[in-house]
């Protein structure tokens, strides 16, 4: 009998976020980890994302604490907290999320050294993971898919993965249903 492979999801949440943002939809994570581990058995997910700034908008900040805890409330979802940086842009204010790639990376490459996983999947647009991506593949043999947005893709990428997936294509899956669920990022919020 042939076993499962074993899969872990990492999400880049701000670059999902942005790209979910655009399109005006919101989604149901649960069904996204659902849908994008239904090859094989999951490990683990991960989602990682900054706490906004209270100090900015104290309502934001609350709701968006609630999305956190909803999102650690999915089995198997971890969410791993990244710092929120504030930058002075002319009379205004900007921010970034800051260490969510190096810690994306690095749960990606130690997940592959202590191999945890056969399959990983990067959620994400993000080019900067493609060195991460072939050091697993190349070294460690494992198969690595990128579940990308078409707008917000890097095609290099998606060419250094064995496989991709269009969250386009499987957007009517993993969207949110209009009946009051929690379990999708209000896109007021960042």
């Amino acid at each position: 009998m042939k076993t499962k492979k074993r899969i872990m999801i990492f999400i880049d949440g701000s670059n999902f976020y942005y790209s979910t943002c655009k399109k005006g939809k919101k989604i149901d994570f649960k069904k996204l980890i659902d849908e994008l581990s239904k090859e094989g058995d999951l490990v683990q997910a991960f989602y990682y994302v900054a706490p906004l700034d209270i100090q900015e908008d104290e309502k934001k900040y609350w709701k968006h604490q609630r999305f956190i805890e909803i999102l650690n409330e999915i089995p198997k979802l971890k969410v791993v907290l990244c710092t929120l940086k504030k930058i002075k842009v002319g009379s205004s204010f900007t921010y970034l999320v800051k260490g969510d790639d190096v810690k994306l990376s690095n749960n990606l490459l130690m997940g592959a050294v202590d191999n945890l996983y056969d399959v990983a999947i990067v959620v994400s647009g993000d080019e900067d993971f493609t060195d991460s991506v072939k050091i697993i593949k190349e070294k460690y043999g494992k198969k690595v898919g990128n579940a990308f947005f078409s707008k917000t893709s890097s095609s290099n990428l998606r060419d250094a993965c064995d496989f991709t997936i269009n969250l386009d294509k499987i957007l009517d899956k993993i969207i949110k249903e209009n009946n009051g669920s929690a379990l999708s990022e209000d896109h007021t919020e960042h």
